[in-house]
């Protein structure tokens, strides 16, 4: 008779591969997960900085208008005016690195789909 770790060097039996199987799915299914979290997490980080940046807009906005109605004048060149650009410039730089961090995670697991599509050798006897 054949010793059960030649066995187990050689072929592998139905309980190890449904075993590896589970094991692989479980794996993939908390990496799905973990990425969806991720993804979510930075949608409602970005979501809140939209808001900031439609709120820097509107006292922008609301800013311009009161200097106009005052009489003053070359509004793009006072003070307050140029700190809620610099603000919103600063907001859209941030909003953009978050929308490349989402685009980063995506393409991570499909890198990651990718790789464990392609058939394992060794696996398939």
């Amino acid at each position: 008779m054949t010793d059960p770790s030649e066995r187990q060097e050689g072929k592998k039996g139905p309980t190890e591969k449904l075993w590896e199987t589970t094991r692989k799915t479980f794996h993939t299914a908390t990496f799905k997960a973990n990425q969806y979290k991720r993804i979510v997490q930075k949608k409602i980080d970005l979501g809140s900085l939209h808001k900031k940046i439609s709120n820097t807009y509107a006292d922008l906005g609301m800013l311009i208008d009161e200097l106009r109605g005052s009489g003053q004048t070359d509004l793009l060149a006072r003070e307050e005016v140029q700190a809620l650009l610099q603000r919103l410039d600063s907001l859209k730089h941030v909003a953009a690195t978050l929308e490349e961090e989402i685009e980063a995670i995506r393409a991570e697991g499909e890198q990651r789909a990718e790789e464990s599509s392609e058939p394992d050798r060794g696996m398939s006897e």
